[in-house]
């Protein structure tokens, strides 16, 4: 039987190899970044460190936004790969479990399912939407996307459902009041709070800025 170490420094080596080419704000990077959030959020959480380390790892390894919405191709891929792995079948389920609700979805912010180690890397993922990084991802995704950076007659919809969330193409500075602004109130543990809100700060004060260099009054 495989080691847990070993197994999770095969899950790097994969996702590195699966994640070559992508775009840069879901990218191997952006899956370290998590992984490492999720280690620090971990070290005040009881926690299955196994599940979490895999379930990070994991998490983006096929974005429904980059396979036309399709939200069975991440988990159909992480299961195949962890049983290839012979991982134990009930921290399989539970990664899968973890991938399949993790994501933000619009003003739908139910869960049908919930465990400590589920919240953690939530936690690690939302804290790499915002702060600095986040607001770098943003228009990083914006312009892979060909989006505008703001226009002023087009407002955020903050009443959006699943779908329209999805398949949105508006201003990428409207997705800072469509998500980012949210996520610091939906964090889930003390640590996740407290770096969120640093990170909130900044993101205001970026918008502070910007608005203020769109007018030209500075």
């Amino acid at each position: 039987m495989m080691s847990d170490d070993l197994m999770i420094s095969k899950t790097i080596d994969f996702v590195k190899e699966e994640l070559k080419g992508a775009e840069g704000g879901h990218d191997w990077f952006h899956i370290h970044r998590v992984f490492k959030n999720a280690q620090l959020i971990s070290k005040e959480e009881k926690v299955d460190l196994f599940v979490v380390s895999l379930g990070a790892l994991l998490h983006d390894i096929a974005d429904s936004k980059f396979y036309n919405g399709d939200e069975t191709v991440g988990p159909k891929i992480a299961r195949d790969f962890l049983e290839s792995l012979q991982v134990k079948e009930t921290v399989i389920n539970h990664v899968i479990k973890i991938i399949e609700n993790i994501s933000f979805k619009g003003g739908n912010i139910d869960q049908k399912f919930k465990s400590p180690e589920l919240d953690v890397i939530q936690d690690a993922d939302r804290l790499d939407a915002i702060g600095a990084i986040g607001v770098a991802r943003c228009f990083n995704y914006g312009g892979f996307k060909n989006r505008a950076l703001y226009d002023p007659e087009i407002r955020p919809n903050l009443t959006m459902t699943k779908e329209e969330y999805k398949s949105s193409t508006a201003p990428t500075l409207n997705h800072f009041y469509e998500k980012l602004l949210l996520l610091k109130d939906r964090m889930n543990t003390e640590t996740g709070k407290r770096l969120a809100a640093q990170r909130h700060k900044f993101m205001e004060q970026f918008l502070e800025q910007f608005y203020k260099e769109w007018e030209g009054k500075l």
